[in-house]
């Protein structure tokens, strides 16, 4: 039988013990690093939002799906609705945009992280620039180069509560790709230069990557 060293002490934590707050930090620490999806979206009279979200994922090729999960708001919300505008704008519409965040435009996307109201402009905030989307009525940023044109398919709600979260699915109807980057459906990631975030205040490059074949 094959030995497995011991790695230390471990603690031993029950999330039913915890505060809210306690128990994101564990998550937002333990798994990283994590890809943006930076969601252009619209409310019905057409006000644009502009939202970074980091707890983000493929879930289909065949139909293509993505999805990603905006939490509640802590219950110091600062007077702003529990629920996150870009949820309240996708349920309304059934359109939005998955952008992906590159290096060269990451400080323009943290500014999109602040807390705002909802008649606020993220795309004015930012100075990022808005570019009109084939099929759906939200934009795309210009910045980015991946940019995903998204229907509506379900939105499931995990809970309500302070930190809460829903996951929201959606299919991709169109991909814009920097032709620059693509080489036979192949993005090089050398090129696209995208973040991905750690916890608190902390983002990592993909600069440092390394390969292994799957076994056959």
């Amino acid at each position: 039988m094959t030995e497995i060293a011991a790695a230390g002490a471990m603690t031993t934590l029950d999330p039913a013990e915890q505060k809210p707050q306690d128990i994101y930090k564990l998550l937002v620490g333990s798994v990283v690093p994590r890809p943006i999806a930076f969601v252009s979206s619209m409310d019905a009279e057409g006000v644009r939002n502009l939202a970074p979200f980091s707890f983000f994922t493929v879930d289909s090729a065949n139909p293509p799906v993505v999805c990603f999960c905006p939490m509640m708001r802590g219950a110091a919300n600062n007077g702003l609705q529990p629920t996150k505008d870009t949820l309240r704008n996708i349920i309304a519409t059934r359109e939005f945009v998955v952008n992906i965040v590159s290096e060269e435009f990451a400080g323009q996307m943290n500014a999109c992280s602040a807390e705002l109201p909802p008649e606020v402009d993220e795309f004015a905030v930012s100075g990022l620039t808005p570019l009109a989307s084939d099929l759906v009525r939200p934009p795309r940023v210009g910045e980015s180069h991946v940019q995903m044109e998204c229907r509506l398919q379900q939105v499931i709600h995990v809970s309500t509560e302070p930190l809460g979260g829903s996951l929201v699915l959606g299919e991709v109807l169109r991909f814009h790709v920097s032709a620059s980057l693509l080489d036979n459906f192949r993005i090089d990631p050398g090129k696209l230069q995208a973040i991905g975030r750690m916890a608190g205040s902390t983002y990592t490059r993909t600069r440092d990557r390394f390969d292994m074949e799957r076994p056959k």
